[in-house]
């Protein structure tokens, strides 16, 4: 028997068969659990009670709403000038130093906003080192002159702009390297400035890469914790951690979740509209880059100026403070402790990152394999998790388990005389459904990226030699794609050493990590000894934006 007729065996057919389901049976799951923690906050709110909403409405409910829309505002108006701005000058002019700035622009990525926030408050604060040195020199008291509040709204709002513009920038700088010059000269011999022809012809065709990275960046604002707590501001983010652990009320907890939940979901549908609605492209024969214009004199040096102040005060500033912080602490990165925190902080990102990994593999080939209206459910179920900040889907997976431990250890007890204790929530395996849930889209587009590249005669050359759905997946796709499951297990290593409300919200008792331990110190005023963890935390962070420039670099 040929090779072409083993695919019509039936060992060969049940094999297939058994694989299809398999693989459809994973994929399900993975967008089930992924869905889980939405529905479970969706009803705890509803079967809370109405008294708990009509106290949430006379009381807390209304600043929580209009600060966090003031934030997303000014985070989404910050990150779009900076972004755009430098994306610009970046592609379309040149002027000295221009090769380091495009790259340069994208190191502020590195940072969590938080260890951004715990820098600048060491710098800004009333005690810190401005503000020390402007009454050493003059003389004055504390109330003889006025300074900006690092420790407000407004400040908080710089902070998530500067480490979240570089999402625009890439996006925006890949739209206006994708367009063609003829458009934009033909808006020049028509009488347009320069500026004039960018507003009307460059910037409307960039608008649905644009509008991807800023609305990315409202996701992460509205998914802010370790950032608005340092600086006092109360958003729905503080407002949930507040309610279950300061409060202990649940209902207003899974309320809160509730209304964040829908405002996250309406950004995620408006990303995926205006990404639907993206038919900006060049319709000529050929495409034409547009040649960059030299910049000379002031307009060089206000270039200049421009791409260096996000890259010093969102990289070089915050990593040298913190440097000088960390030194004078008393904190020893390899004392007993530390290295607890450094073991529980890279459990929990290997394991996660092992775990959403396999997820995203399951998704995307059943995607590819069965491409279908219910494949495609499963796909866009599993992305929404990253429109949902970890705060949410931490109460939505602890509701659930939490009345499930609590039901079997009574049941355990009543039937065995043996408690069971907290089996479920008190383990770090709910933590790591947590993150995978929040995740698992990251790790889906780089998967996804890499599967593109395989051509689809490869699968039907695999079926024709025998191969089911597993055995093509296997011994074709894992072997081609290993770059890029790399990068996914890479990004999602960094983030979950990032994250912050969803660890504080679903450690066990005494498994504290990196950016738990930065969060303890800097709430108890201890920024020097805060600067050590979030070192650690920031060098790491570092590991994508170095894979991120070399792509970037290849662009040139």
């Amino acid at each position: 028997m040929n090779q072409s007729a083993a695919s019509h065996h039936p060992r060969a057919t049940r094999r297939s068969g058994g694989g299809s389901r398999l693989l459809a049976l994973a994929a399900w799951a993975v967008a089930l659990a992924c869905l889980l923690p939405m529905l479970a906050v969706a009803l705890a709110a509803l079967t809370g009670g109405t008294g708990t909403v009509a106290q949430l409405m006379e009381t807390v409910l209304p600043r929580y709403a209009g600060t966090t829309l003031a934030l997303v505002s000014m985070v989404a108006c910050g990150t779009f000038a900076l972004g755009v701005g430098s994306a610009w000058l970046v592609t379309m002019t040149r002027f000295p130093g221009v090769r380091l700035f495009e790259i340069a622009l994208v190191l502020p990525l590195a940072f969590p906003a938080y260890v951004l926030a715990y820098a600048y408050t060491y710098i800004l604060d009333h005690p810190g080192i401005v503000q020390a040195t402007l009454r050493q020199i003059t003389g004055w008291g504390p109330r003889d002159y006025w300074f900006p509040e690092i420790r407000s709204l407004p400040g908080a709002a710089a902070m998530l702009i500067l480490v979240l513009y570089p999402y625009v920038y890439l996006l925006a700088r890949a739209a206006f390297l994708q367009q063609s010059s003829a458009a934009f000269l033909a808006a020049r011999t028509l009488g347009h400035s320069a500026w004039s022809a960018f507003w009307r012809v460059s910037l409307p065709m960039a608008r649905p890469a644009i509008a991807g990275g800023v609305l990315l960046t409202v996701m992460e604002t509205i998914a802010d914790y370790g950032t608005v707590d340092h600086f006092s501001v109360q958003t729905f983010a503080t407002g949930i951690y507040t309610s279950w652990f300061t409060l202990a009320d649940r209902s207003a907890a899974a309320q809160l979740a509730l209304c964040l939940l829908v405002f996250a979901l309406l950004l995620a549908v408006a990303e995926r509209m205006q990404r639907g609605k993206a038919q900006y492209h060049h319709t000529g024969k050929a495409h034409v880059r547009m040649p960059p214009e030299p910049l000379e004199g002031w307009r060089a040096g206000l270039a200049v100026a421009l791409c260096a102040v996000p890259v010093t005060l969102g990289f070089a500033l915050p990593v040298a403070v913190l440097f000088a912080m960390g030194i004078g602490s008393e904190q020893d990165l390899f004392s007993r402790r530390y290295i607890a925190f450094t073991s529980n902080s890279l459990t929990l990102a290997g394991t996660a990152a092992a775990v959403t990994l396999v997820a995203a593999i399951a998704v995307g080939f059943y995607q590819r394999s069965r491409p279908t209206r219910a494949g495609a459910f499963a796909g866009h179920v599993a992305r929404l998790g990253y429109a949902v900040p970890g705060g949410v889907i931490a109460v939505g997976l602890l509701v659930p388990f939490a009345a499930f431990d609590n039901a079997l250890d009574a049941w355990m007890r009543s039937t065995f005389e043996i408690s069971t204790g907290l089996l479920v929530t008190g383990s770090i395996w709910l933590l790591v459904a947590a993150y995978m849930v929040r995740f698992l889209a990251a790790a889906l587009g780089a998967y996804e990226g890499g599967q593109a590249t395989v051509h689809a005669n490869m699968d039907a050359a695999a079926r024709s030699l025998g191969q089911g759905p597993l055995g093509t997946l296997t011994r074709v796709h894992l072997p081609i794609l290993t770059p890029s499951l790399l990068t996914a297990l890479l990004i999602v290593f960094v983030d979950v050493m990032k994250e912050l409300p969803a660890t504080l919200i679903m450690r066990p008792f005494n498994f504290d990590t990196l950016a738990v331990q930065a969060h303890r110190l800097a709430a108890d005023e201890r920024l020097d000894g805060a600067a050590v963890p979030s070192l650690v935390i920031v060098a790491v962070g570092l590991l994508p934006v170095i894979l991120i420039c070399r792509q970037v670099g290849r662009r040139r």
